[in-house]
């Protein structure tokens, strides 16, 4: 196959004319291409008014190594699509079948990957199958009747189920795992275009059809998984992992645990310390969620073409007078904010998207760096679980100044240090139920000075985002794990056959990479056992 980057078309051009762009290129007439295949599409809006679409493609062509020796461009090389192929070659035999602890992107992946090589894992899952968790969670938008087990958290997909989709990654894979990834989306019924697009996201709606349809899969190969059931307790032997307690009284005999349990998981972080797993405190971020109008944002990034074009995003970032960083996280187009706490007597916000993002307004965390010289230290709490508490702190005063509901303030008023008392011209769009107030009472000073100054500063690369009547909700903490619990070249945890997986382990940051996580975990399992 040939490989084509750098192709450029207007936004209104149709396939025929990236065919005869294809051939023009090639030096070839359009009926000597066999096929072509599209590996990137992206949107380079850098000057504005006049954005075009840049595609990356595979051609196969009947004479291609002719055609190579006559063309001569940086752009056009052989090559191929990555393809992942991994061959299981444990030896040691596998008493028990593996059990996974947690139904969200690392685990179903790890899982499914698993199942189809005939391990026939086992996943527990503390929350709900898809259809109960979503009305769980919409029955706590709506009547603050928070389920601690099943909601924006847990339940089955993870807290991604509850998000924009988004699937791109920073991680760069040579043995082809991120596509890996996007394909088994895309087989459970995920958008095709997600296998070529810069920016792919499945959307929120979609993505919770796709989580069953994989569920599915590994019960097909003989995997089992099983909701409401909580990992309670670890039986240890000599250092060595001999079998689990379940919801405080079922005992499970088994020698391979994957802990994909999220970086919601508390209680399980709690269990690991007190069992002597090693854990490390971790950096993360908090801060609030920002809404504009979506058109403020597309009119800005695509100037006088963006009716035209999908709903825009942006990643903004800036290092504030505070010392600290401050940055524009999992931005939503055309999306919601949502209540997404955890906890009873604790709010935490994120952002959600359908896959068409065609809400009216755009809305992003604006978060700030914290590292474990800010956690508290405070009797009983072990230094390891020290960010947990920070979180909680946080948490529990967003609870306090919104009266249990999510604390809402126009930035107009945090700049003033006011509470709100109005919305104006921005409607919030918010999942659950809000109460104006003053956000300064739930947010350390540090960070309420970063984010003014930020949004101050991040007016002048979008104008119209210092909007004093720009909505803000808060708080959000839950951006990344506060902790890593650690694990070796083999991927072992300090207690053998525990394996540390996904975000909430910490070593991952988003559904892509904690997809991948969980594959690469599989093959840690699949290169020691069989079956």
């Amino acid at each position: 196959m040939i490989q084509i980057t750098q192709l450029k078309l207007n936004i209104n051009h149709t396939q025929d004319d990236l065919s005869k762009l294809i051939a023009k290129q090639l030096k070839v007439s359009p009926q000597e291409i066999l096929n072509f295949s599209i590996t990137k599409k992206s949107i380079d809006a850098r000057k504005k008014n006049t954005p075009f679409y840049v595609y990356n493609v595979l051609v196969t062509l009947k004479e291609e190594l002719k055609v190579m020796k006559r063309v001569k461009s940086p752009n056009i090389t052989l090559g191929q699509r990555p393809k992942y192929e991994f061959i299981p070659s444990g030896e040691e035999t596998l008493k028990h079948r593996p059990v996974i602890a947690g139904s969200g992107p690392a685990g179903l992946f790890c899982g499914l990957m698993l199942a189809r090589n005939g391990y026939h894992p086992i996943i527990i899952e503390r929350g709900d199958e898809i259809n109960r968790r979503v009305k769980a969670v919409e029955h706590y938008w709506v009547s603050n009747e928070l389920d601690v087990n099943s909601n924006v958290q847990f339940g089955e997909g993870g807290a991604g189920t509850f998000s924009d989709g988004k699937l791109n990654t920073l991680v760069k894979d040579e043995l082809g795992r991120n596509h890996k990834v996007l394909e088994v989306f895309a087989e459970h019924g995920a958008p095709e275009e997600i296998l070529y697009l810069n920016k792919p996201h499945i959307g929120t709606d979609c993505l919770r059809s796709v989580v069953q349809g994989i569920r599915e899969e590994i019960i097909s190969l003989g995997g089992e998984v099983r909701f409401n059931t909580c990992l309670t307790d670890l039986t240890l032997q000599k250092g060595k992992l001999a079998g689990i307690e379940v919801n405080g009284k079922e005992f499970i005999p088994c020698s391979v645990l994957v802990t994909a349990v999220g970086h919601s998981a508390r209680d399980t972080f709690l269990l690991l310390y007190k069992k002597g797993f090693q854990l490390s405190p971790k950096s993360f971020a908090i801060g609030v969620r920002i809404e504009h109008p979506q058109l403020l944002i597309n009119q800005n990034q695509y100037g006088e073409a963006h009716s035209q074009l999908p709903a825009a995003d942006y990643k903004l970032t800036f290092n504030a007078k505070t010392g600290r960083s401050i940055y524009s996280f999992c931005m939503c187009p055309g999306g919601f904010v949502v209540n997404s706490s955890s906890e009873l007597g604790g709010i935490a916000v994120n952002g959600m998207s359908n896959h068409a993002r065609n809400e009216a307004n755009a809305n992003s965390a604006l978060i700030v760096t914290v590292t474990p010289k800010d956690f508290p230290k405070q009797e009983g709490i072990p230094e390891v679980l020290a960010g947990i508490e920070f979180q909680r702190i946080w948490e529990r005063k967003a609870y306090e100044t919104g009266r249990g509901l999510i604390p809402v303030q126009l930035f107009g008023d945090l700049l003033r240090n006011r509470e709100s008392v109005t919305i104006g011209h921005i409607k919030p769009n918010i999942k659950g139920n809000y109460k104006l107030s003053n956000l300064r009472q739930c947010l350390p000073e540090y960070v309420t000075d970063s984010i003014i100054e930020g949004v101050q500063a991040f007016d002048r690369i979008i104008p119209g985002f210092c909007d004093d009547e720009a909505v803000l909700s808060g708080v959000e903490t839950r951006t990344s794990s506060p902790l890593r619990i650690e694990r070796d070249e083999r991927f072992e945890a300090s207690i053998s056959g525990v394996y540390p997986c996904g975000e909430g382990a910490g070593y991952a940051g988003g559904i892509t990479s904690a997809a991948i996580d969980g594959i690469k975990v599989f093959e840690a399992i699949a290169k020691r056992y069989k079956m």
